[in-house]
């Protein structure tokens, strides 16, 4: 006798109590998920009439070999709370489906039966038109957090801080390397109507972005390395940590560092240190080696035989610059000399090296050589304006000197060709 209670399929009598098939065109036709996927007909039940599905709520879905246990109501809670709330609400979904399941059984079900089961395979494609890419996954994408990672803030003081406008916690400035970069990005969208010229164009913004994300982070790093902030706000220490046991740096280490400088965007500080101190090495093995090779033009073949030749030539030299001394010295008392009969007397100070000259040689005193240029000039100013005037040179002005006199004046300029 058949259990009261209990419903079974008229094909196959298999028990259809939690799950079966009532046909709405026939009576007491029910049908288990089997014979109706099967088509079966009995009596004057045909395939294609209307179905009702009549479910107690307690079968599963996936077989009694699933994990978990899942009823169909709660697959049907879970389906309407994925709908309701969202991927990845998973507390509000859980306190949807029922009390019984936790967020985390209610996440891994959903993404291990609907997604990666054979239900996900079969419905969500391998691509997926217009999908949104996650660029800022870690591992080095356009948009990596790698790229902006900030470095450890820097030691400085709260009045240094806003002297340079540095933001410490998030190891930006005020003022950025290219501040209108974000300018490119801001008004950017993604519109599935958008065309593939569009597409393009808005990933050509987003490169020319991230360029400039990385260019701002490699100036940083630069800054950081470099210890540039200190040396902007002098406390530069870098001089005092590179000089050398035996004393400072040299006039032409200094230069040559500010020749190369334009390397240091393409070298770390360890890298272009170690490329200074070897052009240094070479630099004194050049040195060396020009010596070693003047020490062979002059016969020398030993080293200790250079010690006894350097000390000759330092003698030799020294004589000559003795020498030029003394005769620089005995020049400059000559010269001193030249004008030894007339320097002391009045009027001297008011020549010009070339009457000084002139008065030597005629051994004529400057106040009288002042005295007679004064007439001279004065009467040819006369003559020049129409006024008679008569010579007054003084009676100690031989023709001689007179001549010479106005002939010094002319070719100085001081009258005129015709006059004299």
């Amino acid at each position: 006798m058949a259990d009261v209670g209990k419903k079974y399929c008229v094909n196959c009598l298999a028990d259809v109590t939690n799950l079966r098939l009532r046909c709405t065109d026939c009576p007491d036709i029910e049908l288990c998920p089997e014979c109706f996927s099967a088509g079966a007909e009995i009596g004057n039940h045909r395939r294609w009439h209307g179905y009702q599905q009549v479910d107690g709520g307690l079968f599963s879905l996936w077989g009694p070999e699933a994990e978990g246990g899942w009823s169909s109501r709660e697959e049907q809670s879970l389906l309407d709370a994925i709908e309701q709330y969202g991927f990845g609400n998973w507390e509000d979904m859980a306190a949807h489906v029922g009390a019984s399941r936790t967020p985390q059984e209610v996440m891994e079900h959903y993404v291990t039966m609907y997604i990666h089961g054979n239900l996900g395979k079969a419905c969500i494609p391998d691509s997926i038109p217009n999908r949104v890419t996650d660029h800022t996954c870690p591992s080095g994408g356009p948009l990596s957090p790698s790229l902006t990672t900030p470095l450890p803030p820097l030691d400085i003081s709260l009045v240094e801080q806003q002297q340079l406008g540095y933001m410490p916690l998030r190891d930006d400035y005020e003022i950025e390397y290219d501040q209108d970069a974000e300018k490119l990005i801001s008004g950017l969208s993604v519109n599935y109507d958008d065309e593939d010229v569009e597409i393009e164009l808005k990933r050509a913004h987003v490169d020319m972005y991230v360029r400039k994300l990385r260019e701002r982070q490699r100036r940083k790093n630069i800054a950081r390395d470099y210890n540039l902030v200190p040396v902007f706000l002098g406390r530069d220490k870098k001089d005092k940590e590179k000089e050398k046991p035996g004393g400072k740096i040299t006039k032409e280490e200094k230069e040559q560092r500010v020749r190369l400088r334009a390397l240091c965007q393409f070298m770390a500080h360890r890298e272009f240190e170690e490329f200074f101190e070897n052009m240094h090495k070479e630099r004194m093995l050049r040195v060396k080696v020009r010596e070693l090779q003047r020490y062979r033009r002059n016969g020398i073949t030993r080293l200790e035989e250079s010690a006894e030749y350097e000390a000759a030539r330092h003698k030799r030299e020294k004589r000559k610059e003795n020498k030029s001394v003394v005769a620089s010295k005995r020049s400059k008392d000559g010269k001193d000399g030249e004008f030894a009969a007339i320097e002391n007397l009045t009027g001297f100070e008011l020549l010009s090296d070339r009457e000084k000259v002139l008065c030597n040689s005629l051994n004529l005193s400057p106040t009288r050589y002042l005295t007679v240029k004064t007439i001279i000039i004065k009467d040819h100013l006369q003559k020049r304006q129409g006024i008679p005037a008569k010579s007054r040179l003084p009676s100690y002005l031989d023709k001689v000197l007179k001549k010479r006199i106005l002939t010094f004046l002319t070719e100085n300029g001081w009258i005129s060709r015709d006059a004299s």
